[in-house]
């Protein structure tokens, strides 16, 4: 492409944009009030923030807290079972695994039922970690439950919920 069809390309989509409607600040504050998407996504993160403050003496995350956690079962999950839990993409819990299996806290192998799956083990020190770190989580838990108005926290989780 020349500069000087580059440089049209641009002045033309300059002057469609300027040709488009603006949405009208009225409606920005309506999306910044009611939408429930923007809403769960700050508390997440607000929630995210404080347990990853109480975590980190044990050089965990919260999101790596809940990972262990969903790990820690009779037999070992499948890459799938953990990733619907935890509602995420494969290809993400992949990559959330790899710290936690270079600190060799998780592993990974091929589901010997199905060579094409793979299972996950949370390892003695994985389980270890998860012990020390629980009453860190349940002590946080009880606190931020207590911010909470009686018995809202129960219809809370009820209401996220019926998202999934």
């Amino acid at each position: 492409m020349s500069i000087r069809h580059g440089k049209k390309q641009e002045a033309a989509r300059g002057h469609e944009s300027s040709a488009l409607p603006a949405l009208p600040f009225d409606k920005t504050i309506e999306v910044r009030d009611a939408c429930l998407c923007l809403h769960v996504q700050r508390a997440a993160r607000a929630l995210a923030r404080r347990f990853d403050v109480v975590l980190r003496p044990l050089d965990l995350t919260s999101g790596q807290f809940s990972l262990l956690t969903s790990l820690n079962r009779p037999e070992p999950p499948t890459i799938g079972s953990v990733a619907e839990l935890l509602a995420m993409d494969r290809t993400t819990l992949t990559a959330n695994l790899k710290p936690l299996e270079r600190r060799g806290l998780v592993t990974v192998a091929v589901d010997k039922d199905d060579k094409r799956s793979r299972r996950l083990g949370i390892t003695p020190a994985g389980r270890a970690l998860l012990a020390e770190a629980y009453p860190i989580w349940r002590e946080a838990h009880t606190a931020l439950e207590f911010k909470i108005k009686h018995g809202s926290a129960d219809d809370l989780r009820k209401a996220l919920m019926a998202l999934l």
